[in-house]
């Protein structure tokens, strides 16, 4: 990858000084120059106004992957605390990090990291690169691309992976485009490959009817967006030592294309988090009409759990979409998840077929829900459900 600067274009603007995390640029005279922190982290290409800096991207078998080391987490935050989906990928990152015989890293932006960083050590990672700013305090794609750009192309991680949530796959993109990575999306397995030490990247693909395992041999790094809840978190060790690493930055909030003016949280008009559910009971098309959503409610509730619903109900309107698990909705991994009227569509199984202990209620006893499920019941939801729902009632009560 390198850069060029068209001197018979540059119209000595400025702006390429601005936007450079890194003080990556500087004007002399009658044009800019590229200075010795330049580490191409491509955001004075997107914002020259006269397309006087290009960017060259390594063409096939260019890149010396010898020269690629390490796993990285990139952290995703919210309210000053790490994702679920963070702290997932740095137990399974920990895996590959010493199959690998490597390190593992994190990477963590924001305007206070500190802590931050101490726990992703205390979850396994073995050094965390910070970067504080105030731009850098809520998610931004431009000022966390440009930023994570620059520290790759200066880091050289072999692996780098990001919770597939919709940041996570936002980010992910446009950092693929910018370093001239491939990227692989919503992996729901990550893997060391026996016959070469590469990242086995495995997804649904054709709609989740069959599962790929994505290889790559020759862009670095190798990226994956990985979907939450499909590997487990791990124990917090808070008594591991582990190496932090502060990254200076210079950023300019004018230089910002967007500006965040309130964050609205949108919940369906409920308490819907069925990411962080211990129980699940979700409804089918089986349930016949959107009113019997209360009969899955009132289960739900006796049972202190989360209402869960399939995609058919979804698209039928019968409910609201923060619902939805499976391939296109939210991957789920509860204690105890309990599915009505569900046929057990492979979209659906994608959702939620990682749970601790599954019931499947069914009329259909060739429903595809039984050959996942730990507990089968061959019936009519209508006449199963009351009955549960008054025998749990009435142990909780004794």
């Amino acid at each position: 990858m390198a850069l060029t600067i068209k001197e018979e274009l540059c119209t000595v603007c400025g702006i390429c000084v601005r936007v450079c995390p890194y003080e990556g640029v500087v004007v002399e005279e009658d044009t800019a120059v590229l200075t010795e922190k330049c580490n191409l982290c491509g955001q004075c290409v997107s914002a020259c106004p006269v397309d006087a800096i290009v960017v060259e991207l390594p063409k096939k078998g260019d890149v010396d992957t010898s020269l690629w080391s390490n796993v990285w987490v990139l952290a995703e935050t919210e309210d000053g605390k790490l994702k679920n989906g963070t702290l997932e990928l740095l137990g399974q990152g920990r895996q590959l990090a010493a199959e690998r015989n490597c390190s593992l890293e994190g990477v963590v932006l924001g305007d206070d990291c500190e802590q931050l960083a101490k726990d992703m050590i205390a979850f396994g990672a073995d050094k965390v690169y910070t970067v504080e700013d105030p731009v850098l305090a809520r998610y931004r794609t431009g000022p966390f691309s440009s930023v994570i750009a620059g520290l790759i192309n200066d880091k050289k991680p072999e692996m780098v992976l990001i919770s597939a949530t919709p940041q996570g796959r936002d980010l992910g993109s446009r950092l693929a485009a910018r370093i001239g990575a491939g990227l692989t999306a919503d992996c729901t397995g990550l893997s060391i490959w026996d016959e070469e030490p590469l990242l086995l990247q495995t997804r649904p693909a054709f709609g989740g009817n069959i599962m790929a395992s994505i290889l790559c041999r020759e862009a670095r790094p190798q990226m994956a967006t990985v979907r939450p809840n499909v590997f487990k978190k791990p124990e917090a060790d808070p008594s591991r030592q582990g190496e932090t690493e502060k990254i200076e930055v210079h950023l300019d909030e004018k230089s910002a294309m967007t500006k965040i003016l309130e964050v609205i949280r949108e919940d369906g008009g409920e308490d819907v988090n069925l990411v962080d559910a211990q129980i699940i009971v979700s409804g089918g098309r089986g349930i016949q009409a959107p009113e019997n959503f209360a009969l899955i409610r009132s289960l739900a509730d006796a049972l202190g759990g989360a209402v869960g619903a399939s995609r058919a109900t979804v698209d039928a309107g019968w409910i609201s979409a923060t619902h939805q698990v499976g391939q296109t909705g939210k991957t789920v991994s509860p204690k105890l998840y309990i599915a009505c009227g569900i046929s057990g569509a492979i979209q659906h199984l994608a959702g939620m077929s990682s749970s601790d202990y599954i019931v499947a209620i069914n009329k259909d006893p060739a429903a595809p829900i039984f050959d996942v499920a730990n507990l089968g019941v061959v019936g009519d939801v209508f006449e199963i459900i009351p009955a549960l729902r008054e025998e749990i009632t009435k142990r909780l009560a004794e």
